[in-house]
């Protein structure tokens, strides 16, 4: 199971039935945390990864709620101290991506992804500030697209640019609590949803572009959460951390 370096900690994963969010659960579990998996619709994906890491001898629930909603993101936030009775670490992993030109974007889709990737990580990070226990960690994830220049990146880019900057007053806000408040912004990672659409010939241009030659796997950026999530890292606040392999 692990270092335990987070024995004794409580975490709550949005978005974490698959991909990133599926390994961060499953990794902060390792390291001795009880998780809280996050699901809005792949009940199936959040309820098999919660078997997975009781049947690894950790502590899993699988709790839906649809982070768009300030009503849904309270009662995830009840469900999760009801159970566990504490609450120490937040990782906003749930969001949407759409890439599409300026001119091509339409008012619902810029609706939809702002729900999610910006109201859905503030409103998670207010019920955070209230309930999160003292020294307790935040992280959210960014994206390596708010330094570079992509077309079809508009409105993906603008929402986790937000957040990297709720990210910083944030961490100004808690800091008297020992609350530390971090972002990992991950280059291109080999996931279901980064591999639609792209053909072989893409995915492996993607990988010359990071000095180490790959495209990057969930565990990449599940070791990153799981390093800010602990007290190795207590010394690290309001930072943006780019976990890309050297992407450019």
């Amino acid at each position: 199971m692990g270092s335990k370096k987070l024995s004794g900690k409580v975490a709550l994963v949005t978005g974490s039935s698959r991909g990133i969010g599926r390994a961060i659960a499953e990794r902060l579990s390792r390291d001795g945390a009880a998780v809280a998996v996050n699901y809005i619709s792949n009940a199936s994906g959040a309820e098999e990864t919660a078997a997975e890491i009781k049947a690894a001898g950790g502590d899993a629930i699988a709790l839906q709620a649809d982070v768009s909603k300030l009503e849904d993101i309270q009662r995830l936030f009840d469900q999760t101290i009801e159970h566990y009775g504490r609450l120490d670490i937040l990782v906003n992993n749930a969001g949407i991506r759409i890439s599409k030109n300026v001119a091509d974007i339409n008012e619902a889709e810029y609706d939809r992804l702002f729900a999610i990737n910006v109201k859905g990580t503030f409103f998670a990070c207010q019920q955070a500030a209230r309930r999160l226990f003292d020294d307790g960690r935040i992280i959210n994830i960014s994206s390596a697209v708010t330094r570079m220049v992509l077309a079809a990146y508009s409105i993906y880019a603008a929402s986790k640019g937000a957040v990297d900057q709720i990210t910083r007053v944030l961490a100004k806000e808690l800091g008297g609590r020992h609350i530390t408040v971090n972002a990992v912004a991950p280059g291109p990672v080999d996931t279901e949803l980064f591999r639609d659409g792209k053909s072989d010939e893409q995915i492996q241009l993607m990988a010359q572009m990071a000095a180490l030659g790959r495209v990057g796997e969930v565990q990449d950026i599940a070791d990153a959460v799981a390093f800010l999530a602990s007290d190795d890292a207590r010394w690290i606040t309001g930072q943006c951390i780019h976990v890309n392999g050297g992407f450019t």
